[in-house]
């Protein structure tokens, strides 16, 4: 099955992409994507994979796509967990899908592999549930484990639940990475589209101490006037 999968894969590969992807990735060395390997599939292509094969492949198959040094295919494993997560018909089965992602999170090792799963199976199993798993998530020190932990959350901010978010992202707000700045932005931003009074009165508070690029993100869908208030500190 595995094989399959992968040959299938190769079929949508691109090879101009294959050679921009890295740089978008930043898959070079001494950046946070290095030693990813890219083959150039897009990703509708690999969600048609994942779509056709999902059902059929065992974890045992979407262990081995996981663990491998090219990016599409632990992409298409993660989308293919996700789609098995949705489709799971009962709680043991959940849990299961859960603790396989919760085991592999090291090979959930870039921005688009967290965005695409950690919210649809992290965030979704959790919302019903005791939630300290997200913060041993941040206080983990590890990149993409704390990534993953704020994405999480988008789940329950479109279930119009916040509390989390705000909380992760004040533990996230003296972080000293790009990528953690944009997704709390995003966070930030995404609650606000529900309740932007409850965005303001966090960023009233903290935008003064915030990363510029976390601010930027957060206040992206206010009016002209309002963002460039916050923007010269006029708030």
């Amino acid at each position: 099955m595995v094989e399959k999968i992968k040959q299938e894969l190769q079929s949508y590969a691109e090879p101009e992409k294959a050679e921009f992807l890295p740089r978008f990735f930043k898959a070079v060395e001494g950046d946070y994507g290095e030693g990813d390997r890219f083959i150039g599939v897009r990703v509708p292509w690999q969600r048609k994979v994942a779509r056709k094969y999902y059902m059929s492949a065992s974890m045992e198959d979407i262990a081995a796509l996981l663990h491998d040094e090219v990016h599409e295919y632990r992409s298409v494993a993660l989308i293919m967990l996700v789609y098995k997560y949705q489709k799971a018909a009962s709680a043991p089965e959940r849990e299961g899908i859960v603790r396989f992602y919760l085991d592999n999170l090291d090979y959930v090792n870039n921005w688009d592999l967290v965005d695409l799963s950690a919210d649809k199976i992290l965030g979704a199993h959790l919302f019903t549930k005791e939630r300290t798993t997200l913060y041993d998530l941040v206080s983990s020190g590890h990149l993409w484990r704390q990534r993953t932990a704020i994405i999480a959350t988008f789940y329950f901010i479109r279930q119009g639940d916040f509390g989390d978010t705000l909380a992760i992202a004040q533990l996230l707000l003296n972080h000293q990475h790009h990528l953690i700045h944009k997704a709390v932005g995003w966070m930030l931003r995404e609650v606000g589209k529900r309740d932007l009074e409850l965005e303001l009165k966090f960023l009233k508070e903290h935008y003064r101490s915030m990363p510029r690029t976390m601010l930027r993100y957060a206040i992206e869908a206010f009016e002209p006037d309002l963002r460039q208030q916050f923007l010269q500190g006029l708030v």
